[in-house]
């Protein structure tokens, strides 16, 4: 009881704790066999998972973007969204960014929406501002890897007002496509017109390469004078080559206009020099250490570029020290032994075996210091960096330097990289490293005598194709630390392999001075700069870098290119590694403009208007696609209470004036008309809807407006103008006309009258203008009632004479007849001169011999007086005219009615083909060329004057023909024509080794045709032993045959067993002989002979059976294998032996025949499709369908057509031709829906049978269509 309990107590204290003991042992027994449940489930769980991960890792893969997020362009205040397709496995995390920043929903709410259903992964931007103008990329990672995507959304803003006013932006006298050379100065310049014109409005100008921003620099000068923004270039290098951008920016709006610049190496220092390398950089700089990196340049000099130099130099000093002994050939270098807290700067030499190139620009200055402490860093004027660091604690040993790695490797040197300690204190430390041999524990230091202050390190003079392993050491005045962890065995080698050629280089027309150059990137290229595009004219092997500075991307426009010249391209990828071979040639192609679908036309206007019906006007597009425009269609729609109706076709066949006539349209209804234009490219936009006219009948007086208002002869002080009459006469006729004139930009009040009196001529020239003015034009019409309204008004014109024009030049010879010459040096392959009297088209061809070069009068008179014109089409405006009664007086009129010729040409006569020379029969010369077209007049003059010309004026052939050539032929030959004083001359020569060969076979092929005109053979002796065992000898002469009898059997027949003779024939490897026997066993011993020796077979003289065939052989024979081959059989009763002479075709003996097969080579033309029928054709209901493909065989093939597999014949539906035994036709006309199936064709003769297969698909009229919805 001492303790205070009782025995009852006890016991049941007692009870108690036995009752727990035994509660807490069952709960820990049951706790201890659930855990071992639970960790059962677990390992069969990891176990499971362990499997499927074994069975799923070989379906695991890099993300990859099935469809890439497009760019947008949008308005201000719209939403866009950017989507995206994504496959990888295990499923991508995915992550969107804003100009290289993550995006972040929740801390913008309301202003971005990222969303992710299944692989589409999507970014929406509500409500865009100018701000949302940015790069935006997608990246997706997983454990296999990670992909980026990039998208560009732009913001137009609209109609912001600022301080009340809506700012217009418009870009004029802009620079064009500019080249420049290393060391010049270059100025890009714009006017900027803003409207209205505020002083002291200063808006936002800024200039950009490729899209970077350039800043004010020793090497760019920017400059606004209020009106104009000017970019100086002070010294070009090639890094200043690029595509260079000009930014106007108001509150209102933005305005850009781009163009590229071209520098061009400059002349080397050394002839055959490279040139200098470009875009140096300093990349990693530490306290002690800096990489270099630069690109190689596109012209090496013609020879291969040896390596490379890097200078340094500080800065505050002029003295350039280099940095390597030996020239490196990767475009990267680790610079060492800098001096810690100065600057330095760099520049790089390239070094081939014929010298040194110039140096590069200098990089910008770099600073060595740690990039830890540039934070704390200063630098003064003379470029002296001072750092300021804390007081040192002494007495500390640095811990191991963390995170060592090879950052790059090459077989010159490998760069190592590591993080300082953690346990340093405040003093500075520094680093050894060292490296140990794979395989090896033996650790050699590398740098014994100074230790290393960044914690970036470059070794070299290693062993390549051996692998180290590399660990770093702390040390600072307390003593070294302990070494690193040591890296993974690294190999030295280069890491980075010189990229492969691109491919499919495909070049395409563009402008008249460029082509657009397309090619496929090079496959498994690693840190592509770019690539470098050539360019050679086709036939002069001689190639010129189109580009100076790496361009990425697979497309490039090259400049600057020779009008009407061919050119091939090819194209060299660009990485630190070097310049990958050339791409295969592409094909070449022709420098013209390319043929585009014109722009539209504008200018819409009223001529004339009726109950149900208006005629329309309009002006021709300023861009007619580098193709005459053959036509123009006009829809219109009619508009009720400012609603517009649907547009309805007027014309269905194009119209070729730009005047139309609209009909079955209704009364005093409303209308809206639009245009387009059409050439062989096709049928253009359309243009803008015109202005609602209202359909009502005119009944004024007055004429109405002239239309059809051109501009021509722009000259400094003059310029002719010519107009249509107007199709509304009013009251009466139209009898004049008056024209008046201000200056552009000018106001209303301007419009001045060129003249007081009404002329009835439908031209006028316009004379004292001012050069450099911009003039625009009007015209009226008169008649009795009065005059009318004014014609629409003309485009401006810039009164200027361009470069290059001419005037026409007038020459009267000793016979009295005048030349008028006009020359043009613009003309491109498609121009053409284009004559005409009065500006009308020279029509009366019975008094006018009207011919391609010019215009004969057949019986001149007086009437002939007046002004001709000369004009040149696909040209900048070319044109010229002359006025006969300028100098009209008595003694001219006499002249005129005493037989005056007026002859047009041009100084250049046209050739189709250069002077070419055949031989013929008996082994005559011809030498021959072909114009494009002459007068009737024209003479040809051939140096050698001894010999008979031939002149086909239909043909435009001209030929010589020689009936030998002797040495005293030998030289050069030339044809001089003259068409009246146009003029050319074509040479070939006939020379050394060229000549010789062509008078040998000109003096063979007169022996032969010698030797045919007596008795020869044309097909020499052979003979054919037919089943009943008979010989028959046949041959095939000309003129007389003897035949007389060898001695000696022919062939030796001797057993029961037989065979047929031995053959020859060809085959695609060579020849074969042949014989066929009655029956074959194992047991005929069968033995070939040649020259009475048994052949031993080889890889090219084979024997065999096929069947009852015994054959043998003779894989491409030459004139060795000629002589005698025999067959012998013999199966243990009797023999046989067969034999057959082989010999090459040659010249008999006049008196002698022998035995003999000549070999010839047959070629099997068998019945052959050889194109022409598309796979498939689709075409419109109602159209006519034309197809002809080549038929090709000997003999000629049987043509026959299917239709579904079913034969069909040609009918009034279905035209069915075979001509000439080469081209077959299928012609349908008028196709409907019975038309549509599958076709083809089947063509047969003795020696095969092909086919081809096409289908034609008919479709219905798209307005149909929509009827029958």
């Amino acid at each position: 009881f001492a303790g205070g309990y009782s025995g009852v107590e006890d016991s049941r204290l007692k009870a108690t704790s036995a009752s727990m003991w035994g509660q807490d042992h069952f709960t820990s027994g049951l706790e201890m066999e659930r855990s071992e449940v639970s960790s059962r489930k677990v390992t069969i769980r990891e176990s499971a998972e362990r499997i499927s991960l074994s069975k799923t890792d070989s379906l695991m893969h890099a993300p990859e973007f099935v469809i890439k997020p497009r760019s947008h362009t949008v308005w201000e205040n719209q939403s866009v969204r950017l989507h995206c397709t994504l496959s990888g496995w295990p499923n991508p995390h995915v992550v969107w960014y804003k100009n290289n920043v993550t995006i972040d929903p929740i801390a913008h709410p309301g202003k971005y929406k990222i969303e992710s259903s299944y692989s589409v992964h999507s970014l929406e931007i509500d409500r865009c501002d100018f701000d949302d103008t940015a790069q935006y990329h997608v990246s997706a990672m997983n454990a296999k890897g990670e992909q980026s995507a990039y998208a560009s959304v732009v913001v137009k803003m609209g109609q912001v007002s600022e301080y009340g006013i809506t700012f217009k932006t418009h870009i004029v006298d802009t620079f064009g496509v500019s080249f420049g050379r290393e060391g010049e100065t270059m100025s890009l310049g714009c006017t900027v017109i803003i409207h209205p014109n505020l002083e002291r409005y200063q808006p936002g100008v800024e200039w950009y390469r490729d899209d970077v921003l350039l800043a004010p620099s020793k090497w760019h000068q920017m400059h606004w004078s209020g009106d104009r923004a000017t970019l100086t270039l002070t010294h070009l290098n090639k890094e200043d080559e690029g595509l260079y951008t000009l930014r106007v920016t108001t509150k209102s709006g933005y305005e850009t206009y781009s163009a590229y610049v071209f520098v061009r190496d400059a002349d080397a220092e050394v002839e055959g020099a490279p040139g200098a390398p470009l875009d140096v950089r300093c990349l990693d700089a530490n306290k002690d250490y800096v990489i270099v990196s630069w690109k190689q340049p596109a012209v090496d000099g013609g020879n291969s570029i040896l390596g490379y130099f890097v200078d340094r130099c500080e800065v505050g000093t002029n003295h350039w020290i280099q940095c390597n002994d030996t020239p490196v050939k990767f475009a990267r270098l680790p610079v060492t032994g800098l001096v810690e807290g100065r600057s330095y700067a760099f520049r790089v030499r390239a070094v081939n075996k014929s010298g040194m190139s110039r140096p590069s620009r200098t990089s910008e200055p770099v600073a060595a210091v740690d990039a830890a402490d540039r934070a704390r860093t200063s630098a003064p004027v003379t470029g002296q960096i001072i750092v300021t660091e804390e007081e040192p604690a002494e007495g500390v040993v640095p811990g191991k330097p963390l995170e060592l790695e090879v950052t790059e490797a090459t077989k010159n040197y490998v760069v190592l990289s590591w993080k300082p300690p953690g346990e340093r204190g405040h003093e500075g430390i520094m680093y050894y490293v060292e490296k140990c041999v794979s395989g090896t524990d033996s650790w050699q230091r590398v740098n014994t005598e100074i230790p290393v202050k960044s914690p970036r390190f470059a070794l070299f003079d290693l062993a390549e194709g051996k692998s180290y392993s590399f660990r770093v050491r702390c040390c600072n005045s307390a003593g070294v630390g302990e070494p690193s962890p040591p890296t993974e065995a690294t190999t030295v080698g280069d890491k980075l392999d010189v990229p492969a050629a691109p491919e499919r280089v495909v070049a395409t027309r563009n402008t008249a001075t460029s082509v657009v150059v397309s090619w496929e990137k090079s496959r498994h290229a690693k840190d592509l700069v770019g690539y470098y595009i050539e360019t050679s004219v086709v036939g002069s092997d001689t190639w010129e870098p189109c580009n100076n500075k790496p361009v990425p991307g697979s497309r490039f426009v090259c400049h600057g290119l020779v009008t009407g010249e061919t050119y091939v391209f090819k194209v060299r990828a660009v990485n630190a590694a070097g310049i990958s071979m050339s791409s295969q040639e592409s094909e070449p192609v022709l420098v013209k403009a390319a043929i585009a679908s014109p722009a539209p036309p504008f200018g819409i206007s009223v001529l004339e208007c009726v109950r149900d019906s208006m005629v329309l006007g309009w002006k021709q597009p300023a861009f007619v696609g580098g193709s005459d425009i053959i036509g123009y269609f006009v829809d219109y729609r009619e508009v009720f209470d400012g609603l517009e109706g649907q547009w309805h076709e007027a014309n269905i066949q194009s119209v070729s004036d730009r005047a139309y006539r609209v009909c079955d349209l209704k009364e005093n209804k409303k209308y809206q008309f639009q245009v387009r234009a059409a050439n062989m490219a096709g049928v253009g936009i359309p243009s803008l809807p015109s202005n609602t006219f209202l359909c009502e009948e005119w009944t004024i007086a007055v004429p109405g407006p002239p239309h059809d208002l051109q501009v021509t002869e722009v000259r400094s002080s003059s310029l002719v103008l010519l107009w249509k009459p107007p199709v509304y006469q009013g009251r009466d006729a139209v009898n004049g006309f008056y024209v008046d004139i201000k200056e552009a930009g000018a106001s209303e009040e301007a419009w001045r009258g060129i003249n007081k009196k009404a002329t009835d001529s439908k031209f006028i020239k316009i004379e004292n203008l001012q050069e450099g003015e911009k003039y625009v034009f009007r015209v009226r019409a008169q008649n009795n009632a009065g005059v009318g309204n004014a014609s629409e008004v003309t485009e401006p014109t810039l009164a200027e004479t361009k470069a290059g024009t001419k005037e026409i030049m007038v020459d009267v010879d000793d016979d009295g007849v005048i030349s008028l010459n006009f020359e043009c040096s613009a003309m491109s392959a498609e121009s053409k001169f284009v004559w005409s009297k009065n500006y009308e088209e020279i029509s009366d061809t019975e008094r006018i011999a009207v011919e391609t070069k010019g215009t004969s009068f057949l019986a001149p008179g007086e009437e002939d007086i007046g002004v001709y014109s000369c004009s040149v089409t696909h040209t900048d405006g070319a044109s010229a005219s002359y006025d006969l009664t300028a100098e009209g007086d008595e003694e001219s009129s006499s002249d005129l009615s005493s037989g005056i010729v007026f002859c047009f040409f041009r100084s250049v006569i046209p050739l189709k083909s250069e002077l070419a020379v055949e031989l013929q029969e008996k082994g005559r010369v011809r030498f021959w060329l072909q114009y494009v077209s002459l007068a009737m007049y024209c003479l040809c003059f051939p140096i050698l004057q001894k010999y008979k010309m031939n002149f086909d004026k239909n043909t435009g052939v001209i030929e010589m023909i020689m009936e030998s050539l002797t040495p005293k032929d030998e030289g050069t030959f030339t044809f001089q024509l003259q068409d009246g004083k146009a003029t050319n001359q074509s040479s070939l020569v006939l020379i050394g080794d060229v000549f010789k060969a062509l008078q040998k076979e000109s003096e063979f092929q007169m022996k032969e045709w010698v030797r045919k005109q007596g008795p020869h053979f044309v097909e020499y002796l052979g003979f054919e032993v037919t089943p009943e065992c008979c010989v028959i000898l046949k041959c095939k002469v000309r003129r007389r045959l003897k035949w007389r009898r060898v001695e000696g059997p022919l062939f030796y027949h001797q057993g029961s067993n037989s065979s047929t003779a031995l053959k020859i024939t060809s085959t695609d490897e060579g020849i074969r002989l042949y014989t066929f026997v009655s029956y074959y066993n194992d047991l005929l011993q069968v033995t070939w002979h040649y020259k009475d020796s048994a052949i031993s077979f080889s890889d090219r003289i084979k024997s065999g059976v096929v069947g009852e065939q015994l054959w043998l052989q003779i894989k491409e024979p030459t004139e060795k294998d000629t002589g005698k081959y025999a067959i012998e059989f013999n199966d243990g009763k009797g023999g046989l032996r067969r034999t057959v002479e082989l010999s090459g075709q040659g010249q008999l003996p006049p008196d002698a025949l022998e035995a003999v097969l000549v070999l010839e080579f047959v070629l099997v033309l068998e019945a052959r499709v050889k194109g022409g029928l598309p796979d498939v054709v689709t075409i419109q209901e109602g159209k006519d369908l034309n197809l002809t493909c080549n038929i090709s065989g000997d003999p000629v093939p049987e043509v026959t057509w299917l239709k579904n597999e079913r034969e069909i014949v040609s009918d009034d539906h279905l035209l069915l031709k075979f001509e000439s035994g080469k081209f077959a036709s299928f012609i349908i006309t008028k196709v409907n829906s019975d038309d549509s199936g599958k076709y083809s064709i089947l063509v047969k003769n003795k020696f095969g049978t092909e086919s081809g297969e096409f289908t034609v698909s008919v479709f219905n009229h798209p307005e149909e269509l929509g009827g029958k919805k």
